[in-house]
């Protein structure tokens, strides 16, 4: 591979690979060689595989050679969340809680990656067991952002985020219960996806909370997360075929969505969108209502069903948490029976609000994070300059993700240019229509690019 070459997307590297002008093994020591480049600054991965990578970069350049083609991850390099089992590797879940398990099966997802010959390089680090947003809350240290090594990279799939904007492989697995894909691409400068809810099977993932969990991929391009989201969901990949600008109409959502925003966030995506109706994109003021019971609604589910797995380790373990993420999980242990079933009722009357802010539309439009990168050790910001109120750092962050979490709707950021640090456009979709939403999101990054 020409040292001038840049394959920094699957598209690319796949491109090169069936031309013959690079192989598996190429793509997997360049992955490697900023893995050892970058590591000790960002802190994106826990463990490396690099003997397991390279031998199944053998293996796929063998079959490539006997003309055997698996498809679009064929030879490509990712990486995992440590919170997803292999099996015979301990899945640490960013916390020294799980040091002796060892899952002896593969999860779901795993043995659909490597059926269709996608490499592993290795374990990527994660707010601990994906109860945070700033990945600092790990046995293994902070996750640091890959522009400014004192800031979050956004979590809890922070080291997936960071491995994908540094080289270390073309893209990652993450989860998302309230934003956990969204949040570290956003501020990253990376595409994120969380599918429709039930999608991409759990099976074989360390949950946070059943009732919201979803795994989805991180990448540099819609199209490369809609080959991974293929392969993770079983279906048939496809080439997205990006929507007609100005055939699209999208509903920004005022209110809550729009109230507490960063000024440079805000900026941002007021520039963005002003392209896109510059394209010829419709974008229309709307509302989402029910958002005063967003919280009420998200914060029974996840501490109540994250006690309920952590039950046994807090009766032996409760020693080897981080206190911060040992506070979230007791919460959940005095949560009323009450608040959940009436956590899980409003579920579906917020599903049924936001299906009614989509009438007549091709999506909705928001920022994913309302504020960039926020530095390490950071507690609270302060999101409306008129005002001395502050939220905490942890709130803010989940804020405009965590009702597509209660919805099930499939939701994607991606990066919105900037001339600082990187800010994220959400886009969200219809349940049921990932695909669709893919090729609106392509037409955005389409135009966003131009």
């Amino acid at each position: 591979m020409s040292s001038t070459t840049t394959l920094d997307t699957i598209a690319a590297a796949g491109a090169s690979l069936r031309a013959g002008t690079t192989t598996a093994r190429e793509l997997v020591e360049a992955g490697l060689a900023a893995i050892d480049a970058g590591n000790a600054r960002v802190n994106a991965f826990i463990t490396v595989d690099a003997d397991g990578a390279r031998a199944a970069a053998d293996a796929a350049d063998a079959e490539r050679t006997r003309g055997i083609d698996r498809g679009p991850l064929h030879g490509i390099p990712y990486s995992l969340k440590d919170l997803v089992d292999v099996a015979g590797v301990v899945t640490t879940a960013g916390s020294r809680v799980l040091d002796d398990r060892v899952p002896t099966t593969d999860a779901v997802i795993v043995t659909r990656l490597r059926e269709a010959g996608a490499i592993c390089l290795g374990r990527t680090n994660l707010h601990e067991f994906a109860m945070g947003t700033t990945s600092e809350d790990s046995a293994f240290g902070p996750v640091h952002h890959p522009v400014d090594p004192s800031r979050s990279a956004g979590g809890s799939s922070g080291g997936s985020a960071a491995a994908v904007a540094t080289g270390m492989g073309l893209a990652s697995i993450g989860t998302d219960t309230g934003g956990s894909v969204r949040i570290p691409a956003a501020v990253c400068g990376m595409v994120g996806l969380k599918p429709t809810y039930g999608e991409i099977p759990t099976d074989g993932v360390v949950p946070l909370s059943t009732s919201l969990d979803h795994v989805g991929p991180i990448a540099r391009t819609v199209q490369d997360c809609a080959w991974m989201f293929a392969i993770l969901a079983a279906v048939a990949p496809r080439t997205i075929e990006p929507r007609d600008p100005r055939a699209l109409t999208l509903v920004r959502p005022g209110g809550y969505f729009d109230a507490l925003v960063e000024t440079p966030v805000r900026h941002a995506v007021d520039r963005a969108i002003a392209r896109l109706q510059a394209a010829g994109v419709v974008v229309k003021p709307g509302t989402i209502a029910g958002t005063d019971a967003i919280t009420k609604a998200y914060l029974p589910l996840v501490v109540a069903e994250a006690a309920d797995w952590h039950a046994p380790y807090l009766e032996t373990r409760a020693d080897r948490y981080t206190p911060p993420v040992l506070d979230r999980i007791r919460l959940g242990k005095t949560t009323l029976a009450v608040d959940y079933l009436a956590a899980r009722r409003m579920q579906g009357v917020l599903a049924g609000y936001v299906d009614a802010a989509l009438a007549g539309a091709d999506a909705l439009v928001l920022p994913a994070v309302p504020i960039v990168a926020p530095p390490l050790g950071a507690t609270d910001v302060r999101l409306d300059p008129s005002s001395d109120t502050t939220l905490p750092i942890r709130s803010a962050m989940l804020r405009l993700t965590q009702l597509f979490n209660l919805t099930g709707h499939p939701a994607i950021s991606i990066p919105v240019p900037v001339d600082g640090l990187p800010v994220g456009l959400q886009i969200v979709g219809r349940r049921g229509r990932t695909m669709d939403l893919l090729a609106v999101a392509a037409a955005c990054e389409r135009v966003l690019a131009s």
